[in-house]
């Protein structure tokens, strides 16, 4: 089976310098126009963002609100719903569930940190750039308790997913 090819058209191939000229400045009235259409083109998709942006800033609203008020609840009736170490707690309607981020180190006033850690003989937790190592931190936290300005966090969050979306919304309840 043999394939037909479409023969491109042909092309007006200039014959002349100022042929030439004239494709070039054809060429830069196209982008011109190009570059007009694109303009009006991202004003009318940023004014329809915002008309829908703001047709959905009610529901919005009230699922923070309704998120809010199930977290309340959830809160309030946590050892019912999930007895022992449960962290999630199936509903007719979904799930509900709370997690812990895995723990952070967060250093305030680097230089001062790294100074101590110096001085008091922890110079594993330094990188040989001279940066802190968090990871180092996160695996011995306990050779770190006495450096100031070296805290590690994690926080817990409460979830609430629908069984009827994938959609998932995430809220930091409390450091722990």
């Amino acid at each position: 089976m043999t394939t037909a090819r479409k023969k491109a058209p042909a092309l007006p191939v200039p014959k002349t310098q100022a042929e030439a000229e004239r494709l070039l400045g054809r060429i830069g009235e196209l982008q011109r126009e190009i570059s007009t259409i694109e303009t009006e083109m991202n004003e009318l998709l940023a004014e329809t963002k915002e008309r829908y942006a703001e047709a959905a800033r009610p529901r919005n609203e009230e699922i923070e609100m309704t998120f809010a008020a199930l977290h309340a609840w959830a809160e309030a009736h946590r050892e019912e719903l999930c007895p022992g170490r449960g962290k999630t707690a199936k509903l007719a309607t979904g799930e509900i569930s709370w997690r812990v981020t895995p723990p952070a180190v967060s250093i305030r006033q680097a230089d001062v940190v790294l100074a101590r850690l110096k001085a008091m003989g922890l110079t594993d937790f330094i990188r040989t750039k001279e940066e802190i190592d968090k990871a180092r931190i996160l695996a011995e936290p306990e050779r770190v308790e006495a450096v100031k300005g070296i805290s590690i966090t994690a926080r817990e969050e409460f979830i609430a997913k629908p069984l009827e979306t994938q959609i998932e919304r995430a809220l930091m309840v409390k450091a722990a």
